[in-house]
């Protein structure tokens, strides 16, 4: 059910009983509260208290969730009774939540062989800390292109979940329920954890591996293999854009025949949508990055940086720099 690397990190799932949630500013309140209320209904189920756990913060003091609410922790991490397992919760603006402090908590734990997991964007926080290196990991799709650029030795997916090893990351959302309910199997078995997931009446537990952004919108639903083809080399060829006529060469028809597709099923020509792609990517690295605005010109294709400004202006209404200006504010 989950994507569990076999590396060097062994770490028995099963053991993991004491769970940490460490909030930062702005986490994401649903996907806290999936992951703690799996464990809350695993204890109801199996009728033993199959997992405990606590609310902390880096200073002790609620922080508030990204919806305005706010959970009462219990005080700041006790270095001399650490948990199994410690989940950072991130949210909306998790880069102004990693502060030096932080980076050297998460490095002191990990070093005492604990079990580091993130929510959401809490995987952020633990690149910035050094304790990914090498590892593969999950995040919010959202996150995904402009953290793939700022950590180029790690493998971010767009899973789910991931477990490698004793690093356990997961996307946001309601996701963190099927990552716990992949533990409670390890731990209390699978016929346990389907009953932890009919209490919450979920359909089906999705493995780790489902695609976190379902099919929807301008380039959802598409029916021919040719155009979803087209459109995933698209998508990873933002860089170093293709000519339409390779693209539509590697998905197996003919320029001419690629261009009716996308008018019919999307609605644009090849050219249109590829341009938006890149202005696209080029926004969520503008946002979510430190990278210059001629490194993220560069990296979505763009060899002059005044038809990228050009470009930019004209589909956004505001110059690369001036999205920079309001990113660094917010």
């Amino acid at each position: 059910m989950a994507r569990i690397q076999v590396t060097r990190h062994g770490l028995d799932l099963a053991k993991l009983q004491r769970i940490a949630f460490l909030t930062l500013p702005n986490y994401s309140m649903i996907a806290f509260t999936n992951a703690l209320e799996a464990c809350r209904m695993a204890n109801y189920v199996s009728g033993r208290d199959a997992y405990e756990w606590q609310v902390v913060t880096l200073d002790g003091e609620p922080a508030m969730a990204s919806n305005g609410l706010s959970v009462s922790p219990g005080g700041v991490l006790d270095m001399d009774e650490l948990p199994d397992l410690l989940l950072v919760c991130g949210g909306i603006s998790v880069r102004h939540a990693v502060s030096r402090e932080l980076k050297d908590l998460l490095r002191r734990v990990a070093r005492r062989g604990v079990a580091m997991g993130a929510l959401c964007t809490g995987a952020f926080a633990l690149a910035e800390a050094g304790l990914l290196e090498g590892r593969t990991c999950a995040i919010h799709w959202e996150n995904l292109s402009s953290i793939r650029e700022e950590f180029s030795s790690i493998n971010f997916v767009d899973d789910l979940y991931v477990i490698d090893g004793d690093r356990l990351t997961c996307t946001g959302g309601v996701a963190p329920l099927d990552m716990m309910l992949a533990l409670i199997e390890k731990r209390l078995g699978p016929v346990l954890a389907r009953k932890v997931s009919a209490q919450f009446i979920l359909e089906r537990i999705r493995h780790a591996e489902h695609p976190q952004k379902p099919q929807t919108g301008k380039t959802g639903g598409i029916r021919h293999p040719a155009l979803g083809r087209a459109l995933k080399l698209m998508a990873a060829t933002i860089e170093a854009p293709l000519e339409i006529t390779r693209i539509a060469q590697a998905s197996g028809v003919s320029s001419r025949q690629l261009e009716r597709l996308f008018k019919q099923e999307t609605g644009h020509s090849p050219v249109d949508h590829y341009h938006e792609l890149r202005l696209e990517r080029a926004r969520e690295l503008l946002r979510q990055t430190r990278m210059s605005v001629t490194d993220v010109s560069l990296a979505c294709g763009f060899l002059s940086g005044a038809h990228f400004s050009t470009a930019y202006s004209r589909r956004f209404g505001h110059s690369p720099k001036a999205e920079r200006a309001v990113a660094g504010a917010a």
